[in-house]
């Protein structure tokens, strides 16, 4: 076994000097951004000073110990500083030139790893959905090429994969933080009022955004899985392998090739699965990411109006229950006799005769036939029955093993199986309403018309289009709740109505130019 003491680079953290420590070790890293790499005492010193105002001054001596207590740690490295020796006494006085060791390094960018994911709060990035989805269209051009670019695609995937995991990062981060918000309880209410304005307004945009390119990358990982992405993934895969392997002719370095090769394909293979699932679903059982992160935020929307409704509340001044106890205490204070503290007793808690006995229907029709008023005595009353279990232990609840579970399996299947279909007929209807461009309302249904579930859905897109026209336009536009239609309309005559057969009958309206888009063409998008 080896004397040499192991590295300890996170022992500062708990010294009694933590904060000294850590703006030594902060300068060490900002001399190595400049290209410095060796600092002697008295550099670090100065940079103290200079560098961190509103901090106490730090003396050469003291910045001295610390550098010997991190060399110890393992942080720092110190060096014989003989650069400036002019005479013996300066050769056998201990003087030192300080660096990061790689222990220190790690632990410096650990710490900023550890910081910057406290502080951060997230961000619902529609500007990462666009980056994406063109990077998409890039890839799926080099997919459709006989001899795709290996550097090309490797670039390609590294940009998507980069932007996809700052994606899904912040979308994660930003929603643990919202929570966070709507669970306010003390503050500026004025402010989180204001500020919920603001975020409302934010969710819903990214809310559309994610819709309509949500749609849209789903369709290009349909296309790109079509083309064969895993000859693309292959080809990263190689490329980084040739640079973890270095050229040779010997088997080992062939079967080395082979093994990196293989470790970096599951690696991109793992990847491309984790953003299908983002945006592609696997069943109506296993919905994607995407179709989970819409739902999460018009949840977090819902949950930050009941959070302002309760603030309008209670800034309202509503009585609580702790409020009407103590305000009917001091009516029973000021009662003048006991015959006024029962009937007040009486009115505040509705005490009547007792009904905690299970009264039956037999009981119920005894009591009608012999036409008693609310006042009968229970002497003078029918006998009220009851069961010999409640008279002999209190309850009602049966002895003895409990009832079987029941089996579910049949009915999950048969709802599994609705549910499919129900979606089979959407997507029927979907193919059946998209135009190839704008075309005439009137001939939109065709000489067969429109089957219940064309016309249901028709009727949702026509009420998204018209509710997103603003007065005094002909034009209007709108992008399904789901994501999955856009349809575009144009009034073409207020005056000429025209008729619409369908299987419940004729729809009329004015005429006008519709062209429908089907942006889940695949059947299974978010």
């Amino acid at each position: 076994m080896s004397d040499v003491p192991q590295p300890q680079p996170f022992a500062y953290l708990q010294a009694p000097n933590a904060a000294l420590y850590g703006r030594i070790l902060t300068v060490f890293a900002q001399a190595r951004e400049r290209f410095i790499v060796h600092l002697r005492p008295e550099d670090v010193a100065a940079e103290l000073r200079q560098g961190f105002d509103g901090t106490p001054t730090v003396s050469v001596e003291a910045v001295g110990g610390a550098l010997e207590k991190l060399v110890e740690w393992g942080n720092l490295r110190a060096d014989a500083d003989t650069g400036r020796v002019t005479s013996v006494e300066d050769f056998h006085r201990a003087r030192y030139l300080y660096q990061l060791t790689r222990h220190g390094q790690a632990a410096l960018r650990a710490m900023v790893v550890y910081e910057q994911a406290l502080g951060r709060r997230g961000q619902l990035q529609s500007v990462a959905l666009a980056d994406i989805a063109e990077q998409l269209g890039s890839l799926l051009l080099l997919a459709q090429a006989e001899d795709p670019d290996p550097a090309k695609t490797h670039l390609l995937l590294l940009q998507i994969a980069e932007r996809f995991g700052s994606l899904a990062d912040n979308a994660q981060a930003f929603m643990a933080s919202l929570r966070r918000t709507i669970d306010f309880q003390e503050g500026d209410e004025e402010a989180f009022v204001a500020y919920k304005d603001r975020l409302v307004e934010y969710i819903e945009r990214f809310i559309a955004d994610l819709a309509g390119r949500g749609a849209q990358i789903a369709d290009l990982l349909t296309r790109l899985n079509a083309a064969g992405v895993e000859r693309l993934l292959l080809a990263a895969a190689r490329r980084e392998a040739g640079d973890a392997v270095p050229d040779a002719d010997e088997p080992e370095a062939e079967q080395a090739r082979a093994e990196a090769t293989h470790a970096a394909l599951r690696a991109w293979e793992n990847r491309w699965r984790g953003l299908a699932d983002w945006f592609l679903s696997r069943s109506t059982r296993q919905p994607s990411q995407a179709k989970l992160l819409r739902s999460a935020a018009v949840s977090a929307i819902t949950g930050l109006i009941n959070t302002v409704a309760a603030l309008n509340e209670r800034r309202g001044g509503r009585s609580d229950r702790s409020a009407d106890f103590r305000a009917l205490a001091r009516f029973f204070a000021q009662a003048p006799d006991d015959a006024a503290a029962h009937r007040l007793w009486r009115a505040s808690f509705a005490l009547a005769p007792a009904r905690h006995l299970t009264v039956d229907a037999a009981t119920e029709a005894a009591w009608r036939e012999a036409d008693l008023a609310a006042t009968t005595p229970w002497a003078d009353a029918p006998p009220l029955e009851i069961s010999p279990r409640l008279r002999e232990t209190g309850s009602y609840e049966r002895r003895g093993t409990p009832n079987r579970v029941a089996d579910r399996t049949a009915a999950r299947q048969v709802l599994a199986e609705q549910v499919e279909r129900e979606a089979a007929q959407t997507a029927a209807a979907r193919a059946r309403l998209a135009t190839d461009g704008p075309v005439p309302l009137s001939r939109l249904a065709g000489p067969e018309g429109l089957d219940p579930h064309a016309f249901r859905l028709f009727l949702a897109v026509l009420g998204d289009a018209l509710s997103a026209r603003v007065p005094g336009e002909s034009e209007s536009s709108a992008v399904t709740g789901d994501g999955t239609m856009e349809v575009r309309l144009k009034l073409v005559d207020p005056d000429t109505v025209v008729e619409i057969p369908t299987a419940d009958g004729v729809l009329f309206g004015p005429e006008h130019v519709v062209e429908i888009i089907d942006l889940a063409p695949t059947g299974d998008a978010a």
